[in-house]
């Protein structure tokens, strides 16, 4: 079985998803934002063994653990490559947001592809590139469930008001890509509660709006 669990660390509540296989422990760690003990913690707790860490985009908020994690489980770094401008502003980031001195994050290991397979144990997932909220934001996307970083949350959508951010650009990977997904698939954002497609497709008016779009350019 493919389990999941998620704690939210830092000033800015980031979601840290831990993904694993039940039988074979093996998992990784999606977005590990601050508190490393905590996340080592619960890596700990469950016996998992972390194989990667893999970043939905490069922004602060969502990498603050990544050295000392990388250090502690010694496993690879993933993130895509067009983000690769926005890493040398996380020291200056974490000042403005947070009052903190950070040292510049590590560089990734390897670069993630649009399309590329994630293996997690006994199952695989793919990297779906979303950019908009960044450039090299990107979705993990697992059997019914997505992890969507901050392209999509419950109730709303990323911010596209920071460097490399493009509002044409998100609303397009929304409507391309995201929405393209089942109605039951699952949510799991960067910040705040999970859940679904078809919830968001009813609920959320940042979706709302694209449908209303979508359904005003059909011929009668």
């Amino acid at each position: 079985m493919l389990e999941i669990r998620s704690i939210s660390v830092g000033k800015l509540f980031t979601n840290v998803y831990l993904v694993f296989d039940s039988e074979s422990r093996e998992g990784i760690l999606i977005d590990p934002g601050d508190e490393a003990e905590r996340i080592m913690e619960l890596v700990n707790r469950l016996g998992v063994d972390v194989e990667a860490i893999y970043l939905t985009h490069g922004h602060f908020d969502h990498l603050l653990a990544v050295r000392d994690l990388k250090a502690d489980l010694d496993c690879k770094l993933y993130l895509h490559p067009a983000d690769r401008e926005i890493l040398p502003l996380v020291p200056h980031d974490a000042r403005y947001f947070l009052g903190r001195d950070v040292p510049p994050p590590p560089k990734p290991d390897e670069w993630l592809i649009d399309g590329q397979s994630i293996k997690v144990g006994r199952y695989y997932g793919k990297v779906i590139h979303t950019p908009g909220h960044t450039p090299g934001s990107v979705c993990f996307l697992f059997r019914d469930i997505i992890f969507t970083g901050d392209t999509l949350f419950a109730g709303s959508i990323g911010r596209t008001d920071l460097p490399g951010g493009s509002l044409e650009s998100l609303l397009s990977s929304l409507k391309n890509k995201v929405l393209k997904l089942p109605d039951d698939f699952v949510i799991y954002p960067g910040h705040g509660p999970s859940s679904t497609i078809g919830v968001e497709r009813r609920l959320n008016p940042f979706i709302r709006h694209i449908t209303e779009l979508q359904d005003s350019r059909r011929p009668p």
